[in-house]
């Protein structure tokens, strides 16, 4: 009789050895980030532009609802750069963490037929959300360029606080994937959170305004920390900063992936027998 050979797809144990298969599956990364682009914009009737739209309203509103008719203060900034230079990092984790908290579901097909490193896809979804921040800088640089604001070279910072709010969305998006395989009540919390942290974030608002007993609490939002320092390198010292805070967002940002990916390492053994 013919003896039949079995080949046995699964995981590596070691936490060494999945580092390396994330390196070994690289163009699946590459390619399932390239797929999302193109499947966001396709079918779209005015295509990337959407990237610029999104934000430009937000900050019309915000400008008039709480420069105008609030009156905040802005310390003498341009209110639509203070608001849109804060619009920048939060566009960016609010859809990072919605492609990321979505991405397993949204690739349930790919899970339950191959073995590849599951973090590939919630990694791949953020990467497509790069593409949109660096569109919408755009419409930044002409901001600045009409109200003659000129950053100093505090600019040059500006990857760090994009990296803190990479981190922080990957984080959270790792932990809201995992836990949304299993529970898919999941899938409508997400968006109730983005709106929620739009309004609780110094999005329309500068952190000047938050009462200094409620600092501490308030800078336990990672994005307060990002937002603040994305201000402070785009307008250097025309805007105060609160380095305690941009600190705190720096730990906090850390403990969300370490605490995300730990989580879903520990679960993505059982992806394919859910989904």
């Amino acid at each position: 009789m013919a003896q039949l050979n079995e080949i046995i797809i699964k995981p590596g144990m070691g936490a060494a050895h999945y580092w390396r298969e994330l390196w070994r599956y690289r163009e699946l990364f590459l390619f399932l980030a390239w797929r999302d682009i193109l499947v966001r914009y396709k079918q779209t009737v005015i295509g990337i532009a959407w990237s610029v739209i999104r934000p430009l309203l937000t900050m019309v509103v915000f400008t008039v609802v709480f420069g105008k008719l609030a009156k905040l203060p802005a310390n003498g900034v341009p209110y639509p750069v203070l608001v849109y230079a804060a619009l920048l990092p939060w566009q960016f984790f609010a859809n990072a963490l919605s492609e990321s908290s979505n991405s397993l579901i949204d690739n349930s097909n790919l899970l339950a037929k191959v073995y590849f490193p599951r973090v590939i896809l919630p990694a791949s979804a953020v990467t497509v959300c790069l593409v949109d921040f660096l569109i919408s800088c755009i419409l930044l640089a002409g901001l600045m360029l009409w109200y003659r604001v000129v950053p100093g070279w505090e600019i040059v910072l500006i990857p760090v606080f994009l990296g803190l709010a990479l981190l922080a969305s990957l984080g959270a998006g790792l932990w809201l994937a995992a836990l949304n395989v299993k529970y898919r009540d999941f899938r409508y919390v997400v968006p109730f959170v983005v709106q929620v942290g739009l309004y609780v974030s110094p999005v329309g608002f500068s952190t000047a305004i938050v009462p200094e007993r409620w600092r501490l609490l308030y800078f336990l939002n990672p994005m307060v920390g990002v937002i603040d320092g994305f201000r402070w390198a785009l307008l250097g010292d025309a805007y105060q900063v609160h380095w305690s805070g941009m600190c705190a967002g720096a730990v906090m940002a850390v403990i969300l992936m370490v605490f995300g990916l730990w989580y879903f390492r520990r679960t993505e053994r059982g992806f394919a027998d859910v989904v």
